[in-house]
């Protein structure tokens, strides 16, 4: 230790030290690093070598600026953190400096007050960085204090303390407990928005679900009565068993439902083949081969009718005068290979109501 304080011993006489029987001085720690070619330079300097060297160091009293005392009254030369200048932005570093050979005490003086300056510039960058923080975080919570439509986001879910908005720059959290101003205000409005959709969702889905009871008690009750009135004796016992499938009430429905049209032809359920003789004409190809599963359908409405198709449209309509009836286009594809051509065919799409229940049948139309 005798060897390195003798190594940090000035060269030059400082006048400040030459009258040190007139200036006050204070003794303070300086801790800093040796890196290993400074470690090797301290050995041979008679020196312990170790990486993390402490010191005690006298600091006149016109320099008490270098020192910091902590709150147990321990003072220390200001060299950690350490600060340093990175592509002109000050950058703060928890652990001290470190050094390729024992500095002198010039050198400690020297990097303290610079440290001294850089923190002053780090502290007022940091300053300036949080008013702009919080101007934006202002912004936020006017904006959203003013906008009953935005919600905070509801993972975490909002409460009365906390909550947090989502927002383009990122999700911003508000904390009544330490924001104040519209800040401060933003979680208990969120909370109460919140509260309030979930209460007006509560009562949404108990009228959905009213309706969708009442709705099925009346489905209940119509296929009750078909059963006993039109039931078979076989469908009757199922029914009382609670074994009849309602799909066989539907397309018996359906069937009472457009009795009065049976005599028209129905859309083939063909698909598959149509498609497969259409492409095996297109390719050239006698063993191509389509199955069901390999078919894809898109329906959509269509867009023109020819005069065959509005004859069926206004027969149809004739014949059963409270029925919806739709010209439907239905595109037909191959999934194996959906780059070639697909194949258009058209059904009139018929609509009825039987009480609670909505009953549908496509009917053919001449081929184009």
């Amino acid at each position: 230790m005798d060897a390195t304080l003798r190594a940090l011993t000035p060269q030059t006489p400082d006048p400040l030290l030459a009258a040190s029987g007139m200036v006050p001085t204070l003794s303070v720690a300086a801790m800093y690093q040796l890196s290993e070619a400074g470690r090797k330079a301290s050995l041979m300097a008679g020196g312990n070598g170790k990486a993390m060297q402490r010191l005690t160091v006298a600091v006149p009293s016109n320099r008490l600026y270098l020192v910091a005392v902590g709150v147990s009254g321990q003072a220390r030369l200001k060299l950690h953190p350490y600060f340093e200048r990175v592509d002109g932005a000050v950058v703060r570093h928890d652990t001290p400096p470190v050094f390729d050979a024992p500095p002198s005490l010039d050198d400690l003086f020297r990097i303290a007050a610079k440290n001294h300056e850089l923190a002053r510039e780090f502290r007022s960058a940091r300053s300036e960085s949080r008013d702009v923080y919080r101007e934006r975080r202002a912004e936020v919570a006017r904006a959203f204090l003013g906008d009953s439509s935005q919600r905070a986001m509801v993972r975490p879910a909002p409460t009365p303390r906390r909550c947090f908005v989502a927002t383009p720059a990122g999700r911003v959290m508000f904390d009544a407990a330490l924001d104040s101003g519209p800040a401060g205000d933003v979680p208990r409005e969120a909370y109460r928005r919140f509260r309030d959709d979930r209460r007006r969702d509560r009562e949404e889905h108990l009228k959905r679900r009213a309706i969708e009871v009442a709705l099925h008690d009346e489905k209940s009750r119509v296929v009750d009565a078909w059963v006993a009135e039109h039931g078979t004796p076989d469908q009757r016992g199922r029914h009382e068993a609670g074994l009849l499938p309602l799909a066989e009430v539907i397309d018996a429905l359906t069937d009472e439902a457009f009795v009065t049209v049976a005599d028209m032809p129905r859309y083939p359920l063909d698909g598959a083949d149509s498609l497969q003789a259409s492409l095996r004409a297109i390719t050239g190809r006698p063993s191509l081969c389509v199955l069901p599963s390999e078919l894809a359908i898109t329906g959509t409405n269509a867009t023109e009718a020819t005069p065959a198709e509005w004859a069926v449209m206004q027969q149809l309509k004739a014949r059963l005068p409270d029925a919806t009836v739709t010209l439907r286009e239905h595109q037909l594809s191959w999934r194996p290979e959906p780059a070639l051509p697909s194949l258009s065919l058209f059904g009139v799409l018929v609509t009825r109501r039987v009480g609670p229940f909505v009953v549908r049948r496509e009917f053919a139309v001449p081929a184009r």
